[in-house]
């Protein structure tokens, strides 16, 4: 290896570093290991001094920590992997650290404890022990105590135990308390039977060693007298009759009882006429007979322990041997009554009680069940009546006496008028009499307008006010009069008599004239009725006047069968009654009578068309301007086809001449024929056509197309368009693509439609295909070489369609607007015409189609000849820092002399001897000094460069990056030349 040194020691210095270097390493490992193995110190033992793995706050924990037949050791103490600190007070130390006592304070101090061994003189250290894992509680146990037997309460002479105890640790000693005392220490406690009353607290507590735990929850035991049962009769009545239930329950607050029953102070046994429960706690006698009287008590049992109630409360049973009979008594005793009077009723039962009463009326039962029966009557209440008593379900009377009652209606008066008329004139005479069928004696009130009449020198009345007499009328005798009966020996009133009206007139009546019908306007042939009338009194005689003459008629009706245009005029009428003194009225007022002839409908087509197409219909309206009360009918060539429809529109389908005749809805009316119209039906579709301007086969982008859609025949048409058979949003006969795109390509159609009675569509036009293409790629690229870039500061950019073989002119634009110079291919940048070095644009152009193409992507300029020198200048000097780097190592290679061996220095010695690593005490294992981290610099690779001298300059899209990244590689690496100097 020296030689290897000596003889190019410039070269492989650093090599020879690096392998003295490995094989110290590999010779002081074996040193080390092989002192490792020569003496291994034992592994201390742990032992926990105290009873329990499992403390509380307050209490204490002892460990011992030993190397087996070893002495001159300290320990060290961890807890959960880590050092026990020295200045925690709740850490003790003992016997050189062998020995830890641990007051525990929280939980904190839960875990694995273990420990070291350190040797005082070698200064070795042992491994660790195996761990002790100590349970830390939060907080001090609390003692629970239980009872046995665990009664809720306690009855006197009883007895009880009571157990405490701690569910967590061990080792536990009990003392118990009565009452805030201590009493003793055990963890069972005896409380002995007691003969009175009372209650008492009990409560415990735990210890272990000098830990103390906390006082259990209070235990009160309550020592008390059984409970006095109570006897609850369940059945409504202790007075009851034979055959009757009577039920009687024994009850106790608690559980667990039995009860036993007693009669007449004697012990009750159950037979067939008395049933218990289980348990006793139930007697029921489902039908009572005379034996089952008596005074009844119970007394109550524990099931499981030995205790005895006293006596219940007594009860006593009365039981009657015979039902009784209900009385019935009415009040008034009056068989006949009428309507509206009240009877009073009421059924007596003198013996026991909680009766409820049965009421029958003609052997049916009422509703009623009260004692007292008040019935205000009316005519379905006549009859017999009747009533029983019943209590519960089983214990019913027999009917009591019947009582019969008859209901009478309330008469009603007969107010009759023994005059003419109920409207009079002055110096006229009334009679009037009021009259009720019945033998019973009746006296008559008389009323007008609500008052009571009486008589006066006009008035008189007949015996017992039979009649009504008024000889003399004025204004004061006009009014309703009614009368009313009263019976002399009765409360009862008859109802009011129907009313009547005597009206007494001061002036003369007026008179109505009436028209039936009611027209304004009549037509020929029809039938009019006139009727005159008097809206007062009666007797009348009627005079007819036709423009002011008399007509031969003296009848209340002018009735004209057959209207003519003579009948036209005004008529009124005059009314007269009486023979002696005729009495006559004004005249009516004035009809008038107008005859027109009846007007001709109007024929009118409804759809905008009068041509239709198969499956197409024409709608038609036919109207009267007078009126709406008309219904029509259809003809077409002098035939009707459709009739009397209250609608005035018709639907058509067929050629022909059409019209329209009208008829009265209400009146025997029928016009004449209107004018016609003139419908013509084709026998097929229209046809469609399809146009496309301007039609090329292939469109461009960016050009406009528009398309025509037409119907040869009629007209009203709406138009539907479809691309490759979707319907598009479009209406109207023409769809214009303004901006076409590659996406419109597709095959077009459209058809037309039109809305009349339903929609007629027809069929579709032929497709037209429209084919669209991108227009010609144009790409810019840079013609300026490498070889250029030290003679020019100019660029040349050339503009070029992609792939055609056609003559294209090129205009070129600078930040969107064209440059002014003559179109050409190419396009040159200097700093005098471009100083912001922008970025530029061009676009093909030609005669022919596509007369123009798309534009170029946007070419900058920015930086660009500046990163090009900059780039060849770095490209130089690390091509030429290279050369030199390479001329130099050939000639120190070649002119260096090696070193006289006088001057030779000694180079250290690496390796030492055992002796000599034992007597060093700076250094226990020599491996140490040797060991470093040495960075190795790695040169980067520079990335091949594909640009040759005299092809045009390689442009990437982030051009600053490229500059900047590589000038910064420069520098840091001294022009590309790495050292590996260590």
């Amino acid at each position: 290896m020296s030689q290897l040194i000596d003889t190019d020691s410039t070269c492989v210095a650093p090599c020879k570093m690096w392998l003295i270097k490995l094989i110290t390493i590999t010779f002081l490992t074996a040193v080390c290991a092989a002192q490792d193995k020569e003496d291994d110190p034992p592994t201390p033992s742990l032992q926990l001094k105290s009873d329990w793995f499992d403390v509380f706050p307050s209490e204490k924990v002892e460990f011992s920590c030993n190397v087996k037949n070893r002495t001159d050791w300290t320990f060290i103490w961890y807890h959960n992997g880590e050092k026990v600190p020295d200045h925690n007070p709740n850490f003790h130390f003992a016997a050189e650290g062998s020995i830890l006592t641990l007051t525990v304070a929280t939980q904190i101090y839960s875990g694995n404890y273990s420990c070291k061994g350190k040797h005082k003189l070698e200064g070795l250290n042992t491994e660790e022990s195996e761990f002790i894992e100590l349970k830390v509680y939060s907080k001090k146990p609390k003692p629970t105590v239980t009872q046995t037997p665990n009664f809720g309460t306690m009855f006197r002479g009883e007895s009880v135990s009571l157990r405490c105890m701690v569910d967590v640790s061990s080792g536990w000693e009990y003392m118990w308390y009565s009452d805030g005392k201590k009493i003793q220490a055990t963890d069972i406690y005896n409380v002995s039977s007691a003969d009175q009353p009372h209650s008492v607290k009990y409560s415990c507590r735990a210890r272990r060693g000098q830990f103390f735990s906390e006082e259990s929850d209070t235990k009160t035991l309550d020592f008390s007298d059984p409970p006095q049962p109570f006897l609850n009769l369940l059945t409504p009545w202790l007075d009851v009759f034979q055959s009757e239930k009577v039920e009687l329950s024994c009850e106790v607050n608690g559980p667990d009882w039995t009860f036993t029953w007693h009669k007449n102070a004697a012990i009750l046994h159950p037979d067939s006429s008395i049933i218990l429960s289980q348990g006793g706690s139930l007697l029921t006698i489902p039908s009572v007979d005379l034996t089952h009287q008596g005074l009844y008590e119970c007394k109550a049992q524990h099931k499981s322990r030995q205790i005895s109630s006293g006596f219940s409360n007594p009860t006593s049973i009365t039981v009657y041997a015979v039902l009784p009979k209900p009385l019935l008594r009415k009040d008034p005793g009056f068989t006949q009554m009428y309507v509206g009077e009240t009877v009073h009723m009421t059924c007596i039962v003198d013996e026991a009680y909680d009766w409820e009463y049965l009421w029958y009326q003609n052997g049916h039962k009422l509703s009623e069940t009260s004692e007292n029966f008040t019935i205000p009557l009316s005519l379905f209440d006549g009859g017999k009546y009747s009533c029983k008593a019943i209590r519960g379900s089983n214990t019913l009377t027999e009917h009591s006496n019947e009582v019969i009652q008859d209901v009478l209606e309330i008469p009603v008066p007969s107010l009759n008028l023994t005059s003419q008329w109920f409207d009079v004139f002055p110096t006229e005479s009334v009679e009037l009499s009021c009259v009720i069928q019945s033998d019973l004696k009746w006296m008559y009130t008389w009323y007008k307008d609500g008052y009571k009449v009486q008589s006066g020198n006009t008035l008189s009345f007949g015996p017992d006010g039979t009649s009504l007499s008024i000889k003399s009328f004025s204004d004061l005798n006009a009014g309703q009069y009614t009368c009313v009966g009263q019976l002399a020996d009765r409360s009862v009133t008859s109802n009011v008599s129907s009313g009547l009206s005597l009206t007494v007139y001061d002036k003369k009546p007026s008179i109505t004239l009436t028209q039936d019908p009611e027209y304004k306007v009549m037509f020929p042939d029809e039938s009019v009725s006139l009727r005159c009338h008097v809206n007062v009194s009666s007797g009348w005689e009627y005079s007819w006047f036709k423009d002011g003459q008399q007509l031969a008629i003296n009848k209340d009706a002018l009735i004209i069968h057959s209207l003519r245009k003579t009948n036209s005029g005004s008529y009124k009428c005059q009314a007269k009654r009486g023979q002696n003194q005729v009495f006559l009225t004004a005249f009516s007022q004035t009809a008038g009578l107008e005859i027109e002839e009846i007007p001709v409908p109007i024929l009118k087509l409804r759809t905008p068309w009068s041509d239709v197409f198969p499956t197409e219909s024409a709608e038609m309206s036919c109207e009267m301007q007078s009126s709406s009360e008309w219904t029509y009918s259809l003809f077409k060539n002098g035939e009707k086809v459709q009739s009397d429809k209250d609608v005035a529109t018709f639907l058509v389908s067929s050629a022909g001449q059409y019209n329209c005749r009208a008829h009265h809805k209400s009146r025997p009316v029928s016009s004449t024929f209107s004018s016609g119209l003139l419908l013509k039906v084709y026998d097929m579709k229209p046809s469609i056509i399809l146009t496309q301007n301007p039609y090329y086969d292939v469109m461009y982008t960016e050009e406009s197309v528009s398309f025509s859609c037409h119907a040869n025949a009629s007209h009203g048409w709406e138009y539907e368009w479809y691309k490759d058979g979707k319907e598009l949003s479009v209406s109207g006969n023409h769809h214009k693509i303004n901006v076409t795109v590659e996406s419109h390509s597709g095959s077009y159609k459209c058809r037309a439609r039109r809305y009349g009675t339903k929609v007629f569509l027809t069929d579709y036009s032929q497709d037209i295909k429209l084919h669209i293409q991108a227009r010609p790629r144009v790409d810019i690229s840079l013609l300026t070489g490498w070889s250029e870039v030290f003679s020019t500061d100019s660029l040349v950019l050339r503009c070029e369609v992609s792939g055609s073989q056609d003559q294209w002119n090129y205009t070129w634009f600078k930040e969107g607007e064209a440059v002014a110079l003559p179109p050409s291919d190419k396009h040159t940048v200097m700093p005098q015409n471009d100083p912001e070095q922008s970025q530029y644009t061009c676009q093909g152009n030609r005669s022919g189609r596509p007369s123009y193409s798309q534009q170029s992507e946007p070419f900058k300029t920015k930086n660009l000849l500046l990163k090009r020198r900059v780039l060849l200048s770095i490209s130089g000097c690390l091509f030429f820092g290279i050369i030199v780097v390479f001329l130099g190592c050939i000639a120190l290679r070649v002119f260096r002399k090696p070193a006289e061996n006088a001057e030779t220095v000694e180079e250290p010695n690496l390796f030492l001897t055992m002796a000599e690593l034992k007597a060093r005490d700076d250094a226990p294992c020599p491996l140490v000094q040797y060991i470093t981290d040495v960075s190795l610099n790695v040169p980067t690779k520079d990335e091949d460069d594909n640009c040759s001298e005299d092809s045009p300059l390689c442009i990437t899209s982030e051009g600053d990056q490229a500059v900047t990244s590589e000038s910064n590689g420069t520098a840091e690496t001294n022009g590309g030349l790495v050292s590996f100097k260590s």
